[in-house]
């Protein structure tokens, strides 16, 4: 990455810094790509003293398979491999992990593995839950041969894992979040390609529990996929409407809802989402982070731009959002894997 680029914040609302640069493939909560040999490992980053600069980097746990998600629920830390969720013991202020993790579940991986993240979050009731994506993007060419393996959502306990929480019928997911007021898990969701560029416009929206949200023979709704055979118009009409469009093939991943007082007020409860851009559509969409506005657990308004400036003029990518975090300080983080740096925004200085 050019030293002499950097992100913008529009009206200069906010200021990016640097947390970490030069890891291997930065995607969020943990390092690894599709294209990219995952490091499979977990880095710790540490900033003892909150001054925004990491003092210590050091490998935290190894051994790993394209992990993902991680979720830390008392005394255990959970890890999403791409074909299954690890626990393993932890101890306050650790530095390394050493012993032997625990499988609790296993989520669909193998050779068709396209989209291979699984994600993780601690819930309220201090469990966790993992929205597991599919193994593919749907498109004409992959004629529908992976419907059994679809994405489902898992919820683990300190007993083995329930797999009755939800299995909503989705296109590809990624983030997924609380909402700090309203406790209703929240999730993004990349949809399908080979539409053209305006379909299907990718979604973030409250997961009910047993929904069916069209996958993979409707889309928003009940608008018909021709390329679904059987056609299943039975389950179509029930197919639900997502809460909130987000654009097509903005290829939206991290989610986090801003519960802190150290951005204006304005920003409390709502939104940032980590849009990692298009790679099929022209012009480009994506590459930038945005805020979606709540009011009462509900997005209201349209998507504000957050962080952008990661293309250049010619549509070179400078740097690919993923990952969206909120620190205990209340600060934002970005985890950029072109760029292989986390992005820390915090409020621009009162000029």
């Amino acid at each position: 990455m050019a030293t002499c680029w950097w992100p913008r914040v529009p009206r200069r609302r906010s200021r990016p810094d640097t947390r970490a640069h030069g890891l291997d493939h930065a995607t969020g909560h943990a390092l690894g790509g599709r294209d990219v040999p995952s490091a499979n490992r977990i880095t710790l980053l540490r900033d003892a003293d909150g001054d925004g600069k990491v003092e210590m980097r050091s490998a935290f746990l190894t051994g790993l398979n394209s992990p993902i998600g991680m979720a830390l629920v008392g005394d255990d830390f959970y890890v999403a491999n791409t074909d299954g969720v690890v626990r393993f013991p932890y101890t306050e202020g650790a530095t390394e992990i050493t012993a032997k993790g625990e499988k609790i579940a296993d989520l669909p991986a193998g050779d068709l593995n396209l989209h291979w993240v699984k994600n993780i979050v601690a819930s309220p009731d201090a469990r966790a839950s993992t929205p597991a994506s599919g193994p593919t993007a749907i498109s004409a060419k992959m004629a529908w041969t992976t419907r059994k393996a679809g994405p489902h959502f898992t919820r683990s306990t300190s007993a083995p894992v329930n797999r009755v929480f939800s299995p909503p019928a989705c296109a590809i997911r990624w983030g997924c979040a609380f909402h700090p007021e309203s406790g209703a898990l929240w999730t993004t969701v990349n949809e399908r390609d080979e539409l053209g560029s305006d379909l299907v416009p990718d979604y973030m929206t409250a997961v009910q529990a047993n929904g069916f949200y069209g996958w993979p023979y409707s889309y928003f709704g009940d608008h018909l996929d021709p390329r679904a055979r059987p056609q299943r118009p039975d389950l179509v009409e029930k197919a639900i409407v997502p809460d909130y469009a987000l654009g097509p093939h903005t290829a939206s991943l991290g989610l986090a809802f801003y519960d802190n007082t150290l951005f204006p007020e304005r920003y409390r409860g709502g939104a940032f989402v980590g849009q990692h851009g298009s790679w099929n559509r022209r012009p480009p969409s994506g590459y930038k982070v945005i805020f979606v506005p709540f009011e009462d657990g509900r997005p209201t308004g349209e998507p504000q731009d957050f962080l952008t400036g990661f293309l250049s003029e010619g549509d070179d990518a400078y740097g690919r959002p993923v990952g969206v975090a909120i620190d205990k300080s209340g600060v934002l983080l970005v985890a950029d894997d072109v760029g292989n740096t986390i992005w820390r925004v915090t409020p621009a200085a009162a000029e």
